[in-house]
């Protein structure tokens, strides 16, 4: 019984790997991309992200928070890492950012052993699928061949989801982008991993839509250990996990938050008061009567999606030298 079970589970593995192979293909980016021009893009990538993880483990929601943030404004071009006055990374959004230096690191170890090859966009999505795997998650191939952006404006940072869109918008705003519901809530459980700022979610915990009390939807067993992390007029910018249920683990334990009213930030919790997003809440949860997703299957599978949004390729853009200047 245990060899049958053992084979059921390596049969099930190709399969859906068969599927993410089959679902990494989009415009212009594919598989294998580097394989005579720089053999070894993944293997330095991969061993780059490893050290910078095991050194300091909040790289890793930071990078997967990069790769999220810079495929959401003007696509997948790695316009996040450029420096500027008024550049993307200068933006309120993307002012609690980290893992540049980790980015740059690979780029230096790229451009030594393949000068001039490697886009510094197609690093940013190989660490963050590399940050994934470091944390428990499952890997997925990354189809490569993006070109690097031209332009970064802070000003173009104004549709990026934020901590306290409701669904509608959330929804809106992924669909802006070719990504469905089930998108959002797949790539939203990358908030397994990470952490939040007090003051993005402490008006939830006080005085909600000037109530004079707590947001309502918030399990009130959950609300003293929020509050006593975030006192009232407390620093707004400690740190507080977002998954307090396995901190550091990629897992789907992200969803039973959600359904035990136990989600941080607002977003994650209009997740699961809206019944759009619910149903797919309940599906990642395995809730009986629903057809059932894989969280980390699912996840791969939106993130190809997320990475081929609006990508440069073939003779637009560039290759830059540095990620933080264009050419």
């Amino acid at each position: 019984m245990e060899v049958f079970s053992h084979n059921k589970k390596q049969t099930l593995f190709v399969v859906l790997f068969a599927t993410l192979i089959t679902l990494a293909v989009g415009q212009g980016t594919r598989l294998g991309f580097y394989r005579t021009s720089c053999p070894r893009v993944e293997t330095i990538v991969q061993s780059v992200v490893q050290s910078a993880i095991r050194s300091n483990p909040t790289m890793a929601p930071g990078l997967l928070r990069m790769f999220f943030h810079d495929c959401f404004v003007n696509g997948c071009d790695a316009s996040i890492l450029i420096d500027g006055s008024s550049s993307e990374k200068t933006a309120l959004p993307n002012s609690l950012l980290r893992g540049f230096e980790v980015i740059d690191a690979a780029k230096t170890q790229l451009e030594t052993s393949c000068p001039g090859v490697v886009s510094c966009a197609d690093i940013l999505a190989l660490a963050a699928r590399d940050s994934v795997v470091e944390t428990g998650g499952t890997g997925w191939p990354v189809p490569l061949g993006r070109r690097d952006g031209l332009v970064s404006r802070a000003a173009d940072t104004a549709n990026l989801p934020a901590f306290n869109d409701q669904v509608n918008v959330q929804i809106r705003k992924f669909t802006d982008k070719g990504l469905n519901t089930q998108d959002l809530v797949a790539l939203s459980g990358a908030h397994t991993i990470g952490t939040a700022a007090c003051a993005l979610f402490s008006y939830r915990l006080y005085n909600y839509n000037n109530t004079n009390g707590p947001d309502p939807t918030i399990d009130t067993a959950f609300l003293p250990t929020l509050r006593n992390l975030c006192p009232n007029g407390g620093d707004g910018s400690r740190r507080v996990d977002l998954d307090p249920a396995s901190v550091g683990r990629f897992d789907n334990s992200y969803y039973a938050n959600l359904r035990n009213r136990r989600g941080v930030l607002e977003s994650d919790a209009a997740l699961w008061n809206d019944p759009t997003t619910q149903r797919f809440v309940q599906r990642f949860l395995g809730v009986r009567g629903l057809l059932g997703l894989t969280f980390n299957v699912e996840f791969g599978r939106s993130m190809i999606r997320m990475g081929n949004v609006e990508v440069k390729t073939g003779t637009q853009g560039e290759i830059r030298r540095v990620c933080s200047a264009i050419n």
